[in-house]
């Protein structure tokens, strides 16, 4: 599927917001992706996590984990089609980690499913845990790539599609974008 008929299911379904966002970076940016929006619907839901397990098909994963929230919808239907178990990964305190009884045993391969990035953060913050508990990471996979493909997280990445992020620091936002109201729709809290 191309680039463009991706973008065009997000607008469709209200996930790729226009306005004045701030990012939980603390950035501004005209555009926002709240990919829990696309991924309420059945076929797309479906659609993009068959994406994800063709890519994984071949590689051995005996879980798959996200980070909490985005990427938890995403990462349980890939893990239904691999036929791994579904794991995630949250925040206590500010710091990420696995809790709920959920574990991850030595030697595990385990494949990280999250649904946007724009530094990778919490896919690193992810990654750290798996490794500490002793497990092998198999890959890592993203819906939506803001960096537009700069982030690498893994030798074995893969992203549906890769778009550029377009932000600004709260001091050098064009005089357009300094125009439209605020909006601050993910959920975490920015700096």
């Amino acid at each position: 599927m191309d680039k463009e008929k991706i973008v065009d299911i997000f607008k469709e379904t209200e996930a790729l917001l226009s306005g004045h966002f701030v990012l939980t970076s603390g950035k501004h940016s005209p555009s926002y992706f709240q990919c829990a929006k696309v991924l309420q619907y059945p076929k797309y839901l479906t659609l993009f996590a068959s994406m994800i397990a063709d890519n994984f098909i071949s590689t051995k994963i005996d879980a798959v984990i996200s980070p909490a929230i985005g990427g938890i919808v995403l990462g349980t239907e890939v893990g239904r089609l691999l036929n791994a178990r579904t794991i995630f990964a949250e925040r206590k305190n500010g710091v990420m980690c696995i809790r709920r009884g959920f574990n991850i045993k030595k030697n595990q391969n385990i494949l990280i499913v999250e649904d946007v990035i724009t530094t990778g953060g919490s896919v690193k913050e992810v990654m750290s845990e798996v490794i500490k508990l002793g497990g092998l990471i198999s890959g890592v996979a993203i819906l939506v790539d803001r960096s537009n493909g700069t982030i690498n997280l893994h030798k074995n990445q893969y992203s549906i599609v890769k778009l550029e992020a377009v932000s600004y620091d709260a001091d050098r936002m064009p005089n357009n974008l300094k125009e439209i109201p605020v909006q601050k729709p993910g959920s975490r809290k920015t700096l």
